[in-house]
């Protein structure tokens, strides 16, 4: 696995509306830092989400643009990429994350930990060219 073919997946279970294969790229010990009144995110908060945007066709389409891995191990792989979730009512989210993905114990490459960056660490990686 690699992370580009990795963020390939979350996009396209997304777009295809897969809640069961998109929960398979996700963590069961997931955290998802830097939302907006949360401290930290788990598995049943996301999975929650996105059987509600899922079941209502609320995402019309999710992209990812960019990629800069910050480190690797046959195991692990840390990195950022600029995610764009396009809405079925015409909002359009664009937001720097950092991903942990891991090959877990059955094989399966899931996402471990997720931080969405601030906007000063997203412009600041944006100026050096590495998203």
């Amino acid at each position: 696995m690699n992370a580009q073919s990795f963020l390939d997946l979350m996009a396209s279970t997304a777009n295809d509306l897969n809640l069961e294969e998109h929960m398979k790229l996700i963590s069961k010990d997931v955290s998802v830092f830097g939302v907006p009144g949360f401290e930290v995110i788990g598995y049943q908060d996301w999975f929650n989400q996105c059987q509600y945007e899922f079941e209502n066709k609320l995402l019309k389409k999710v992209s990812y643009q960019g990629l800069n891995v910050l480190a690797e191990t046959p195991d692990r792989i840390m990195f950022k990429s600029i995610e764009t979730v396009e809405g079925s009512d015409g909002a359009t989210n664009n937001n720097g994350i950092e991903f942990i993905i891991e090959k877990e114990d059955d094989g399966q490459w899931r996402v471990s930990q997720e931080r969405i960056l601030p906007e000063d660490e997203l412009e600041n990686d944006r100026r050096r060219g590495a998203l």
